[in-house]
């Protein structure tokens, strides 16, 4: 029988401490038999009852008829504050039927599936009024120093009467970040919590279901660190004390007795008592310092702890002027535990851990045994240079923790308010080979990101290409940590925006982080604001004071180009309603403009950054022009938020930003293109952009332009000759322009500036740079190299569609276009992705037939359409495009591919043979 699975509420991971009156609902359909062929979705009854009520009360039902299964309306009033309710759903659908033996359709059905589950939705705190505690901080400041990690503690007693409890829920944030324990039990398993965000407009809170934990007794206790609230943030020393000079929590326990009208509440205040944590020091760049010497016993779990005269009464400080929000997005977490692969032994003399994998995280120590007053430094980076530590590229970040021992054992050891981006770790002033454990066993890294849900796979024949996957996909873990940033390990870690504008179309794919960008957006919002409509360059907007606003394209086209990807992978319209005024007020009052509308040709733009011709310590000066690059991005813009503006009824706005795009591509052409079809720059990306965003309506330039851009790859022997704006689009450029099999050549080469080169030197994650390490191992001498960058593997959203074949056609996968492209010395590719109709599914492969007229290629497609969720299959030489609604499919079609290998083209003067 058909089921409905996956009932979820807005972006949410879970209905539990949501932060919505009103969540819209989503869900799957799916048939576990897999019989039933075009299921579709004709109408839907939500069931809605509060959790005391017993199980057989079916509670009120709302049906509606719709096909919508996702950002369905909450049908009933609008929830209050801490209001629970049960919700489940079913549908009404119409199918056909299949035989389970050979696949055939036998008849039409209809029917409702099955009542999901009853799932739980609970709001959290939904006004500031809710709030009772207020921040309470330790009297000690930071101003240009490290403020030392502090821990609170607050006992307290059930009233007498009280009675069982039914419920307890905990509210919590942290003016740094923090860690909260209940009768000595760690509450939760958040790391970096609260996480960041624009914390003068929004701070995070979390809630938690602390029922089972409470008795008559308590002690509540947290641990503070600076995080990123207070501690050292940006490059060149960065800056302290952005948010605030002083580090502590805001604290909400809110008991419920059996009796309903029973209400305890537990909030910061003034009763609070504070001290210094044994944590000495603890920052994200620099690391954690932990001196066992100075444990304070069990102050977070004994009600009669001593308190003595080391603890201070706290400070209390006004309720914050920031909105106090849950995020949608699931908490950093602990998602893996990767054991070292190699012990070391530098040419120095030092020991080196080698985890075989460039990872974001920390270290976990099962056991370690010192004599008093020892000191273990485990110091993190990337990579070997020369045989020793490459800590080079870490600029100003020491990326060390240190251990300094009491002479105690110590056990389950990990640093608490810190992470590194690292494969290496050089270990100081411990021999491992010495300890009780081996190091295999004693040692693990500890990976940490934001815990959304994995959404697509890949895989094909050629095992490097599924290395740079491989590669993407870790390097988006790593810098998916609260917020996207643009890298894990040096003295930055900032949420730039031009690299997650490049890399999100992958980054949805890949992963379910729609939830964890909407939020990262609303920020951008909030300081866009702040600066008259420019959207800051990193987000949270910690380089104020390093750069003015700044408009730049690519860059702040974020704006718009963002939710407009979510947008596609989710159908979330709401999303685009709320960001509307952020993207109008970038078009209408952030972008400088020269005469003809376009971008003023003399402000500075970073452009295609990173174009592998760039020197190494100027990497903006790329070949092509920065305006043009710019100019390009602002025609594809605001024809985006013309579709957005009619996609929101703004006719109005609509006709407006329509008439401004079709204006500004006349100037575009005006001033790049030649009317036989050459772009000024003759560069490749200058090529890809004009194909790729459409930016010519003459089929004779067309024609120049596809040939220009073939020549320019085959002139560059197939290595990359493209920055940030050119790489993501080069190889949709190519396969657009009927020149797949260049594509499929660039794609593989592998001589330096390629994709596949730091594979050959052994890259488990995506470089910053093309270059990133040399061919002699040595680390590139720019002072921006980093080992851990996603933007630059962009690239496998083209093995998505085009070697996979599924393009989405309708927002949120509800339509698919599925088309696989072979080429090169591909033979098989699978690609799959789990949306919000359920879980897309192409496999194909290629294999030899003998006929009358000698071998040929056979293209054989496996596909899997989910419920309720429509198919346009487009395969090999087929003129006409076949569609196809939920089930599997199996298709078989003669193949033609191009010629394979092309060749490059040399100058006679580097390749003799040719002649003059």
């Amino acid at each position: 029988m058909t089921q409905i699975v996956n009932l979820t509420f807005e972006h949410f991971p879970t209905g539990f401490g949501i932060q919505c009156a009103a969540p819209r609902l989503s869900w799957k359909a799916a048939c576990p038999k897999g019989n039933a062929r075009d299921w579709t979705q004709t109408s839907y009854e939500i069931a809605v009852k509060a959790p005391e009520f017993p199980p057989e009360d079916e509670g009120q039902i709302y049906r509606v008829d719709s096909s919508e299964s996702t950002w369905v309306p909450w049908p009933g009033p609008p929830l209050r504050s801490r209001e629970r309710k049960l919700v489940r759903v079913r549908a009404h659908g119409t199918w056909i039927e299949m035989t389970e033996e050979n696949d055939t359709p036998t008849r039409e059905r209809a029917g409702f599936t099955a009542w999901s589950t009853w799932i739980g939705v609970e709001c959290a705190l939904l006004t500031q009024q809710d709030w009772s505690a207020v921040p309470m901080v330790h009297p000690s400041t930071g101003g240009d120093r490290t403020l030392r990690p502090v821990v609170f503690r607050k006992s307290f007693e059930l009233p007498a009467g009280f009675g069982a409890v039914d419920r307890a829920r905990l509210y919590i944030t942290g003016l740094g970040m923090y860690r909260v324990y209940l009768n000595g039990r760690r509450v939760g398993d958040h790391e970096l919590a609260p996480g960041w965000t624009s914390y003068k407009h929004r701070m995070a809170y979390q809630v938690h279901d602390v029922s089972t934990g409470i008795a008559a007794r308590n002690v509540v206790g947290v641990e503070v660190a600076e995080g990123w609230y207070a501690g050292r943030l940006g490059f060149n020393g960065g800056r302290r004390c952005f948010y605030g000079d002083q580090i502590g929590a805001i604290v909400q326990l809110e008991i419920v007795g059996a009796r309903k009208d029973l209400l305890m509440q537990v909030v910061s205040d003034s009763s609070w008592k504070c001290n210094f944590s044994p944590l000495v020091r603890s920052e994200i760049y620099d690391g954690e310092w932990y001196d066992m010497r100075e444990e304070l016993g069990n102050w977070h779990g004994d009600p009669d702890y001593p308190e003595m005269t080391t603890w201070k009464p706290v400070m209390t400080l006004a309720q914050p002027t920031a909105a106090l929000v849950v995020p949608r997005a699931p908490p950093v977490r602990v998602t893996q535990h990767v054991t070292a692969r190699r012990l070391l032994t530098t040419p120095s003399g030092r020991l080196i851990l080698d985890f075989g994998q460039n990872l974001v995280g920390r270290l976990h120590v099962r056991e370690l045994h010192l004599s008093p007053d020892a000191e273990v430094r485990f110091t993190h980076a990337e990579v070997l240079e020369n045989g020793e530590l490459g800590t080079r590229p870490l600029r100003q970040a020491e990326c060390t923790d240190v251990i300094i021992s009491s002479g105690e054992n110590l056990r389950d050891w990990s640093p608490k308010f810190t992470f590194h981006g690292f494969r290496f770790v050089q270990v100081d002033g411990w021999d491992l080979r010495s300890a009780s454990l081996s190091w295999q066993e004693n040692i693990t890294a500890l990976v940490l990101h934001t815990d959304f849900a994995p959404a697509g796979g890949f895989e094909c024949s050629h095992g490097a290409i599924n290395q740079l996957h491989r590669n993407a996909w870790w390097s988006m873990r790593g810098n998916f940590v609260s917020i996207p940033t643009d890298c894990p390990q040096r003295d930055e870690r900032l949420g730039w925006t031009g690299d997650i504008q490049v890399f999100s179309p992958s980054a949805t794919f890949l992963f379910n982080c729609e939830g964890m960008l909407a939020d990262w957006l609303e920020d951008i919002a909030a300081e866009q604001h702040d600066d008259g409509g420019v959207p800051p360059l990193v987000v949270p907007n910690v380089l104020q004071h390093v750069w003015p606003p700044m408009p730049q394209a690519v860059w702040d086209d974020v704006v718009i180009i963002l939710p407009w990807v979510i947008y596609q992978a989710s159908g979330d319209l709401e999303l685009l309603r709320r960001q509307y005024p952020s993207m109008k007020a970038w078009l209408d009052q952030g972008v400088r403009r020269g005469e003809d509308g376009l971008w003023d040709p003399d402000h500075w733009q970073l452009g295609d950054w990173l174009d592998p011709q760039a020197p190494s310590d100027e990497p903006g000066d790329g070949r092509t022009s920065g305006a043009l690059v710019a100019d390009a991005y602002l025609v594809r813009v605001t024809r985006i938020l013309a579709q957005i503006s009619r996609l929101l009824s703004q006719e109005a706005d609509y006709a407006h930003y329509q008439q401004e795009s079709d204006r500004h591509l006349q100037a575009f052409q005006a001033k790049y293109v030649t009317p036989r079809g050459l772009v000024a720059g003759d560069s490749q990306t200058a090529y890809a952009l004009v194909i790729v965003y459409n930016l010519i309506d003459s089929e004779p330039q067309r024609t120049t332009i596809n040939y220009q851009l073939s020549r320019l790859v085959r002139m560059a022997k197939f290595r990359v000759a493209t920055g940030f704006a050119g790489t993501p689009i080069i190889l949709h450029a190519l396969s657009h322009s009927n020149n797949l099999s260049l594509a499929y050549r660039m794609l593989l080469e592998d001589k330096c500036p390629s994709w596949l080169y730091p594979i050959t030197q052994g890259a488990t994650t995506i470089w910053e740079r093309w270059d990133s390490l040399l061919p002699d191992g040595s680390i590139n001498p720019g002072e921006m190299t980093s080992f851990n960058h996603y933007a630059l593997g962009s690239v496998v959203q083209w093995l998505h569609e085009t070697v996979g074949g599924l393009i989405p056609r309708e927002p949120g996968w509800k339509t698919v276009l599925v088309s696989p492209q072979p080429g090169g010395p591909l033979t098989y590719a699978a690609v799959s992705h789990d949306c919000a109709y359920g879980r897309w599914s192409c496999r194909w492969e290629l294999t030899a037939v003998e006929g009358g007229d000698g071998e040929r290629k056979m293209l054989t497609v496996e596909l899997d359409v989910p419920l309720n969720a429509t198919a346009i299959v487009r395969l090999g030489c087929e003129q006409d495009d076949k569609k196809v609604g939920s089930g599997h499919y199996r298709f078989q079609v003669p193949f033609v591919a191009q010629p394979y290998p092309p060749e490059a083209i040399a100058p006679f003067i580097t390749n003799p043979g040719q002649g003059l």
